[in-house]
């Protein structure tokens, strides 16, 4: 995905709130409701910033996970469909 694509819709919720849906270049989703087109505008305008940042992190998030799916299976704790992680 082009590190320029970012998608962002803003649509007229319940009561006074605006839902804003968000795609970063990441393929990373979020939704959100705010109390104005203004603050929708912020807090995307921040949540793209962070991109990159919350791509790390996700990255490493994934990384512990296969790694500590990889310690049960030598141990042998993973069995049939349980992932060990309860």
């Amino acid at each position: 995905m082009s590190q320029n694509k970012l998608n962002l819709t803003i649509t007229k919720a319940h009561g006074d709130m605006w839902q804003v849906e968000m795609r970063d270049h990441h393929s990373n989703y979020t939704c959100v409701y705010e109390p104005s087109v203004k603050q929708a505008m912020q807090y995307a305008l921040y949540w793209f910033e962070k991109a990159d940042e919350r791509e790390g992190a996700n990255q490493i998030h994934g990384k512990a996970i296969k790694e500590m799916n990889e310690l049960d299976k030598k141990a042998g704790i993973l069995t049939g469909y349980s992932d060990g992680l309860d």
